[in-house]
């Protein structure tokens, strides 16, 4: 049965209980999202038994200095799949967890690093498995940013419901 909480869905339930099944935990980085993907993970009841923490590192520097991004894939932008992969690994790191989740992107209204608004790169960071993903997203800021987090949501379900079907 599910119970009907206002700003939870299935889909941030769904990835709860398969973290919680497979004994793992999850970290946040975000910088396009400004914390949205975490409040998700903790609108869940039960989060603190899967959700670690996050950062926002809405300013690039922060980036370099909280996630330990490189200096040369910001030289390149921040805006890529580069970028969204060394976040996620950087907040695995920085928190211990299980898998690092990041988001990085162009909310709008206006273009950045010459990238046009909901041009977004999310990123999965797990034991064996970095994989970004590019999206290109329609809508206002906030359209944009919660299709981000239910993109990126999405990638973590279909990475553990993988870890969970025997290969054969």
């Amino acid at each position: 049965m599910w119970i009907s909480i206002p700003g939870m869905t299935e889909l941030d339930t769904r990835v709860h209980l398969l973290l919680r099944a497979g004994g793992h935990t999850v970290a946040t980085a975000e910088s396009l999202t400004g914390g949205r993907l975490a409040v998700r993970f903790t609108d869940v009841p039960g989060a603190s038994e899967t959700f670690l923490g996050g950062v926002v590192t809405y300013a690039t520097e922060l980036k370099a200095s909280m996630l330990d991004v490189a200096p040369e894939i910001i030289e390149r932008g921040v805006v890529s799949a580069e970028c969204a992969e060394a976040m996620a690994s950087g907040t695995r790191a920085l928190t211990g967890a299980s898998f690092g989740l990041s988001t990085t992107g162009v909310a709008g209204p206006a273009s950045q690093e010459g990238k046009e608004p909901g041009t977004v790169f999310v990123a999965v960071s797990g034991p064996g498995i970095l994989e970004s993903f590019e999206l290109h997203l329609e809508g206002d800021r906030t359209q944009v940013q919660d299709q981000t987090c239910d993109e990126v949501l999405q990638a973590l379900s279909a990475i553990l419901a993988r870890e969970e079907t025997p290969l054969g």
